[in-house]
């Protein structure tokens, strides 16, 4: 159920346009510090996890690594994707609170 809370507030997050989809775009975002929260799915290969968990540390951004490739495509409107960065303060604020109703 808070799963799907989370996976519709991320849709209404794209809607609005404070989300960047993709490694280069979230990559990019992030090293020009306009990220508030990165989303990495469990699917996602050892190096780029290690990579995006690097500049989160860098760049003290919060991850969220807990969806499939899937689940995080499905709620976009789209197969799949790996890696997500939110650029809101306020939405990546509600993302966490969603997420730690989830856990």
């Amino acid at each position: 159920m808070e799963k799907d809370k989370f996976l519709k507030f991320l849709g209404l997050a794209k809607k609005a346009g404070k989300l960047k989809e993709g490694y280069n775009k979230a990559e990019d975002t992030i090293k020009a510090g306009g990220s508030k929260l990165i989303i990495i799915s469990i699917n996602a290969s050892l190096n780029t996890k290690d990579k995006f968990n690097t500049y989160a540390d860098r760049f003290n951004v919060k991850v969220i690594e807990d969806f499939t490739k899937e689940e995080l495509g499905s709620a976009l409107g789209r197969p799949e994707i790996n890696i997500l960065c939110v650029t809101d303060e306020n939405m990546s604020r509600k993302l966490l609170e969603l997420w730690q109703e989830k856990i």
